[in-house]
């Protein structure tokens, strides 16, 4: 049996990722890492997993994968992730009626934050 053990994203300085990724998620490193590798989880307890390499190769403007982070507040979420460093993206891929925003990190990762407020 196979189950998914960690998310990894290319980064270009591994130890402003974490920084960033620990403060737009809280998530904290599982073990010392160095300036290749890191991975990062919860504080809370148990939950999906993010590990950041160190990577040269150049971010997709379309990734095939990214990271979806689900807001109780979408607004107050996106300010928030602004104003720890991320970009919104001018996405040419919206639909009509859009639930999510597609941010990037200072790595120029993308990333959706999706609206999950009841509507």
């Amino acid at each position: 049996m196979l189950t998914i053990g960690t998310i990894v994203l290319g980064v270009n300085d591994v130890a402003a990722a974490t920084k960033f990724w620990h403060d737009a998620l809280g998530y904290i490193p599982r073990e010392p890492g160095d300036e290749t590798w890191v991975t990062l989880v919860p504080s809370s307890g148990p939950g999906a997993e993010l590990s950041l390499m160190l990577s040269e190769t150049p971010v997709q403007h379309h990734p095939r994968i990214h990271l979806d982070l689900y807001a109780d507040d979408q607004s107050a979420e996106v300010e928030r992730l602004v104003s720890l460093g991320a970009q919104r993206v001018d996405w040419d891929l919206y639909p009509d009626d859009p639930d999510f925003v597609v941010l990037e990190d200072p790595d120029g990762n993308r990333f959706c934050v999706i609206d999950k407020s009841p509507r």
